[in-house]
């Protein structure tokens, strides 16, 4: 969680500028963290081995090891950590390899430092366990929430600046599938009711279904009638989020908002490279295509 009184996060830091490592390390110091500050990938990976931070701040350009690098092999290693790449590189081509290497989030340089501040929120409230749902509950437990970045800082900016899942077949769950309501943040359920032949997501217990999809939130795992799916992290999510409001459709902002927390701007071709996996992942011979595209709008799932 964020720096409270009773928990102090941990953060890994990695900048090979000594300047901006420096000021990044006092001002996150500052603001209630604790900090171990790196100037290479291989060092970034030596310290992530030797203690698990609960985040990376990594800058995307140094020497030798970079910091896409060190973000693959600690995905490749299973570390879930949340990464936050810091990267002075603004094409949409550029950011989409960071995202693909695994990292959550980025900031480009230079940047306020209440932005990173904001951005590392986001990523440890996404980051923490979710409560267990009250007995009898029909909802699944809330993955957490994304924040946008913080406003203008009088603070100013600093200087020179894919999981795979355990395969196996799906349990059996009870239940009719309900009515999905009005989006929520990824994780967070829509209300459900009878279902009166429309499509939706139900929650029965601990799993929620739609479209012949069914996935375990708590688990982080996801069938597709009995064949189970491999997904990363973001794809996962994503899916959670049309699973939960089946039936919606969705439109860009809402999505790059609930999964990211914040939006990429018109000009991103981010979203559709992700949907692009997920339908290649769902997509089967003869089998109807569940996630469609509704041109100008945005996304929705849907069996027909």
């Amino acid at each position: 969680m964020p720096p409270t009184a009773s928990h102090t996060p941990t953060v890994l830091l990695a900048e090979d500028d000594r300047a901006i490592r420096n000021a990044l390390e006092r001002a996150l110091t500052l603001e209630g963290y604790r900090v171990t500050a790196v100037a290479d990938g291989v060092e970034a990976l030596a310290q992530a081995h030797r203690s698990r931070p609960d985040v990376l701040v990594l800058d995307v350009m140094m020497p030798g090891i970079d910091g896409l690098q060190v973000c693959r092999v600690l995905r490749a290693e299973g570390d879930r950590t949340p990464v936050l790449m810091l990267t002075a590189l603004v094409e949409t081509a550029d950011r989409i390899a960071g995202l693909d290497a695994g990292a959550d989030d980025y900031v480009v340089k230079p940047f306020d430092v209440e932005e990173v501040f904001a951005r590392l929120r986001a990523l440890l409230r996404r980051a923490a366990p979710a409560s267990a749902p009250a007995a009898g509950s029909a909802s699944a437990p809330a993955a957490g929430s994304a924040s946008a970045p913080a406003a203008g800082s009088a603070s100013g900016p600093v200087p020179g600046t894919g999981e795979p899942s355990a395969r196996g077949a799906a349990p059996e769950t009870t239940g009719t599938p309900g009515r999905s309501g009005t989006p929520g943040r990824s994780g967070t359920p829509g209300r459900t009711g009878a279902s009166n032949g429309r499509p939706g997501a139900s929650a029965a217990g601990r799993f929620v279904e739609a479209a012949g999809l069914r996935m375990d939130p708590r688990a982080r795992r996801a069938w597709r009638g009995r064949r189970e799916l491999e997904l990363t992290r973001t794809e996962f999510e994503l899916l959670e989020l049309l699973i939960r409001n089946a039936g919606i459709v969705l439109d860009h902002s809402t999505i790059y908002d609930r999964i990211w927390g914040y939006d990429f701007g018109p000009g991103s071709k981010n979203l559709a490279v992700y949907v692009g996996y997920l339908r290649r992942k769902l997509d089967e011979p003869g089998a109807p295509q569940l996630i469609h595209t509704v041109r100008g709008v945005g996304y929705v799932l849907r069996e027909d």
